[in-house]
């Protein structure tokens, strides 16, 4: 037989294994030459007109894929255990049918299981919605209520001390732990009320001289005591860790610390009024039945009923007024159970108990805390916080008495620290009858301030807590009432402080706005302590900026650096010059009238310490990207921001993170992208070629440069229409310089590969034939150097892959790059082939295979009369050389080297565990000589056949592959010119895996 009959022979076996020994490779390398003279003559426009879809007109009626859609809601009336049909109801704004609806014939799922739910069942989860109660308590108020927990960190932060403390421990009492099985009722009452007594007979031990943190350490040891107590079912324990707690809201000694105390004690009442709420509500579950969320006192049972009692009838034999205050309060809420009007009658009396406290202080930040449970529980009795603030005008004089005199005296306290003690109790109470409160109400009690002496401390709690609006309408009576205030109490800059937050947030009345400018700034300006100052100005220089122009801004800014400069106050008051940096920009983002305003960069170099000053660059960079809608080219914005990006970019070092490059790149090239000097191309050059000295520690903004020259030399080939003058041929190749002197420096190797293709793109369009041979040469030349393994986010990973795609976008440029007249044929392929050849592979890779079918591929599109796609006004090798045979012949050549290469390899995959790969390639190469060759020739024509086969020796093909492939050669039979296709579709026989 001869080795054609041999292979027919060996096809007709499907069921026994191949055979085949080495005479299979050398039979395939005898037909290996044919490929290229043989390569299919492509009509590329045929092609592409077959391969179009074929448009169909469609009719969508009301129907458009852009539509809103219409959820169509369905309601269950009637259901029936057994799949009988159940009728519905529906409503919708469209006669559009849900495809779910019409699935599940108009039922819902969902609802179907809610229906046929056991009630008892569904109710028993109630249990679960207590945190979903809790919640929406607190949330009755509305969330434009700011909560009191907002509140609670910048106490603790602002009102701190140096000084001891001291505390009184509760030690705990052996007594009452333990009850007899029998004992009866009266025994637990006398044993309950021994431990109370017991807490009043020295059952405490006092810590002296502790620090401010030990202090707190030693409060939410308390606090998880109670806990510890309350799980364990020592429900008079904890009563007595809750009662010691509050007893310490009596202790003044350390004044200035007071407002922080009350935070933490009150933490812990809290938390016993929530344990204590809890407890009795669940003694009110019924048969795993919760009660509603609006439950009435009969829905509670007798014994919850009672149990509440009975912790009321407990706080009441309190015998000390701030405890018992403290407590019942705490379980204000627990009146829920007893009556509908528990908690209204409660309000008033708690209200009058606080009368019985003497200390000021003390009495305010008890109302405070009657006002927060009171906004909690019930937010609508407003006429008993109403009545609370009121007491507390009645009593304010005691604030200015011989008492409190002398006790700060004893302390060493001056009276406006003492004043500010207040502020927190304050702006709470007015805070919560300041909600939703009509006009009438607020007008009276700025009335009611009005009238009292030394009201300073009201007047800015006044301001702190009414709506910004109410304030800004009544702008110059709170001025005038601010110029009347005593200004040995309560400092006046810190009135205008509070004033200027409410004017940043409410506009005053227009013709007022000048004046008040004046007014406040006639104070601020005369203030000698640069943190008193500046803290002013923080404020108001937003209120300039929202209401003024460039002139006025100019001021208040010259104002704050004579005020600063002098012995370096700037390097305390960083943030306070930061926000007012972000004001400025946040008012005026038109940068060509902020770099007007004379003082603004000076006002920047106050910024003298190196990470303050790089944030308030990045800060105004990101501004100048969000707001600059056009492109710019003013000289007084180009100077101050690149100015401003040499800051940043000189703030880079060896320590700077990888994240921090990459921000800082990314906004210095926002910068680039916004420069256009219209049609002066040279100037943009220029503009470029300095950016690129400036910057040249950061890689992307290089890759960013070299990106906007490309884009220029492109832009110029644009306006010239590609027929370039003498001129704009020399910009165009110093365009191209720049790009080849830049990339070199980069680091990353594939970005060098990648721009020196692209680079060489753009000469090759702009007719520089030499500059892009010489960025082609530059690209063969590095790929040598790749790595192995590369850094991608900071993992290390193959880099076979990568290469693979940049020199399948190689060889597409490639076609259409002519031949230097001095370097031979195909001198770049020729040079790519060699050092791809050279190149050190992976053992497990096929990568180096891949890439010699894509070479194929170009050397199949080369033989082509006309190429399928040309450079404008670029002469391609299809028209340099007309089909010359001699350069068909060098095609010829390359081809036979590169298919030998890859029959080698195919041939070293022939052990075991290579075979899949061995299969997986064979098909790859299949596919090549089915799309690019002339399959009538009878040579070419069996190398496919023998690849098909080779591709199933093993079983390791696809078959759904195979599949589809062999009907993709029935179909192209049937196409004109391709019958020859049915022939060889018999020849290719589907082998299973078996």
């Amino acid at each position: 037989f001869t080795l054609t009959a041999q292979f027919k022979s060996f096809i007709c076996l499907v069921k026994l294994p191949f055979l085949l020994c080495d005479y299979l490779y050398a039979y395939i390398l005898t037909l290996q030459s044919c490929f290229l003279r043989h390569a299919r003559s492509r009509n590329y426009v045929s092609e592409s007109d077959v391969c179009k879809l074929e448009s169909v007109p469609l009719d969508f009626g009301d129907y458009h894929p852009l539509k809103p859609i219409t959820v169509t809601e369905s309601k269950t009336k009637k259901m029936s255990r057994k799949g009988s049909t159940s009728s519905t109801s529906s409503s919708s704004s469209s006669s559009m049918m849900d495809p779910l609806s019409s699935v599940l014939d108009g039922t819902d799922p969902l609802s179907l299981f809610a229906a046929a739910a056991d009630p008892v069942i569904t109710t028993a989860t109630m249990d679960n919605t207590r945190k979903k109660r809790d919640k929406d308590d607190s949330s009755a108020v509305g969330s434009d209520f700011e909560p009191w927990s907002s509140k609670r960190g910048e106490i603790l932060a602002r009102y701190t001390t140096t000084e001891k403390l001291s505390i009184n421990l509760y030690m705990g009492s052996e007594k009452g732990k333990a009850t007899a099985t029998g004992s009866a009722v009266s025994e637990k009452v006398r044993t309950r009320l021994e431990e109370l007594d017991d807490l009043e007979e020295g059952s405490q031990k006092e810590l002296l001289n502790l620090t401010q943190q030990d202090y707190m350490n030693r409060i939410e040891e308390l606090n998880q005591s109670l806990k510890d107590a309350w799980s364990s079912d020592q429900k008079v324990k904890a009563l007595k860790i809750v009662i010691q707690c509050s007893k310490l809201l009596s202790d003044t000694t350390v004044i200035q610390f007071y407002p922080s105390k009350f935070v933490l004690i009150t933490d812990i009442l809290d938390t016993f009024g929530k344990l204590v709420y809890e407890r009795i509500l669940s003694m009110c579950m019924d048969n795993r039945v919760s009660l509603s969320d609006n439950f009435s006192p009969e829905n509670v049972n007798d014994t919850a009923k009672e149990t509440c009692l009975n912790w009321f009838f407990k706080i009441a034999s309190i015998r000390e007024l701030i405890p018992r205050f403290y407590v019942e309060a705490a379980i204000l809420k627990c009146n829920k159970f007893l009556s509908k009007t528990g908690i209204s009658e409660c309000l008033p009396r708690l209200t009058s108990m606080i009368r019985g406290i003497g200390d000021p202080l003390v009495a305010v930040f008890a109302r405070a805390y009657l006002c927060r449970v009171g906004m909690e529980v019930a937010p609508q009795l407003k006429e008993s916080l109403n009545k609370n603030f009121f007491d507390f005008l009645l009593t304010f004089k005691q604030i200015h008495g011989d008492t409190v005199q002398n006790q700060l005296i004893v302390q060493c306290v001056e009276i406006p620290l003492y004043l500010t003690l207040y502020s927190p109790a304050i702006d709470w109470i007015l805070q919560c009858i300041a909600y939703r409160a009509p006009e009438v109400l607020l007008t009276e009690m700025m009335e009611r301030c009005k009238k009292l002496g030394n009201n300073a401390l009201l007047l800015n709690s006044v301001m702190s807590a009414f709506r910004a609006e109410f304030i800004a309408a009544r702008s110059m009576d709170f001025i005038c009432m601010i110029k009347e205030c005593d200004e040995s109490g309560f400092p006046k800059h810190l009135l205008f402080r509070s004033l200027g937050l409410n004017l940043a947030l409410a506009d005053p009345p227009e013709n007022d706005r000048l004046q008040i400018l004046n007014e406040a700034w006639k104070v601020i300006t005369k203030l000698k302590n640069p943190q008193d100052y500046i803290n002013c100005a923080e404020v108001w220089v937003e209120y300039t900026c929202r209401h003024f122009k460039k002139r006025e801004v100019n001021t208040v800014l010259a104002d704050i650096i004579k005020h600063m400069t002098p012995d370096r106050a700037f390097e305390d008051a960083y943030p306070q010059l930061q926000s007012i940096i972000q004001k400025v920009i946040t008012y005026i983002y038109d940068f060509s009238l902020l770099f007007s305003v004379e003082k603004f960069l000076p006002f920047l170099d106050m910024f003298q310490k190196e990470n303050v000053r790089v944030e308030v660059c990045k800060c105004i960079m990101e501004s100048f990207i969000k707001h600059q809608q056009e492109s710019t080219k003013d000289p007084v914005i180009l100077n101050a921001l690149l100015h401003i990006c040499k800051t940043m970019h000189d703030s880079v070092n060896a320590l700077t993170l990888e994240d921090e490059k990459r921000m800082l790149a990314a906004l210095i090239n926002g910068f680039i992208k916004m420069v256009s000097f219209g049609r002066d191309f040279e100037q943009q050059l220029s503009f470029y070629v300095e950016a690129r000295s400036m910057f040249c520690n950061l890689e992307p903004v290089l890759v960013q440069l070299i990106h906007s020259v490309n884009q220029l030399a492109m832009e110029t080939r644009k306006v010239m229409k590609g027929n370039h003058s003498r001129k704009t041929a020399a910009f165009v190749r110093a365009c191209v310089a720049f790009c080849f002197i830049t990339i070199p420096s980069l680091s990353s190797i594939f970005t060098r590969l990648n721009l020196y293709l692209h680079s060489g793109q753009v000469a090759l369009a702009n007719q520089c034939l030499s500059q892009a041979d010489a960025f082609f040469k530059a690209a063969v030349s590095l790929v040598p150097e790749v790595p192995k393994m590369i850094s991608i986010d900071g993992k290390m990973r193959p880099s076979d892959a990568f290469l693979l795609e940049f020199l399948c976008n190689f060889f597409s440029t490639l076609l259409v790059v002519p031949d230097h007249p001095e370097q031979g044929v195909l001198f770049l392929v020729r040079g790519l082939l060699n050092v791809i050849q050279d190149y050190t592979w992976e053992d497990n890779s096929d990568d180096k295979v891949r890439i010699y079918t894509n070479v194929l591929h170009l050397l199949s599109a080369m033989t082509q009369e006309t190429y399928i796609y040309h450079v404008d006004k670029v002469d391609s090798n299809d028209t340099l050389y007309g089909g010359d045979s001699k350069f068909l012949a060098e095609i010829n050549k390359l081809c036979e080297t590169v298919i030998a290469q890859i029959l080698d390899h195919l041939k070293t995959l022939g052990k075991e565990e290579t075979l899949k790969r061995q299969s997986q390639l064979a098909l790859y190469l299949f596919n090549t000589i089915l799309a690019h060759g002339d399959l009538r020739n009878n040579k070419l024509n069996q190398l496919s056949v023998n690849l098909w086969n080779l591709a199933q020796k093993h079983g390791f093909a696809d078959t759904k592959t195979m599949v589809k492939t062999l009907e993709y050669i029935r179909r192209r039979s049937k196409q004109p010119e391709m019958s020859h296709f049915a022939d060889l579709a018999l020849r290719l026989p589907l082998q299973s895996r078996t």
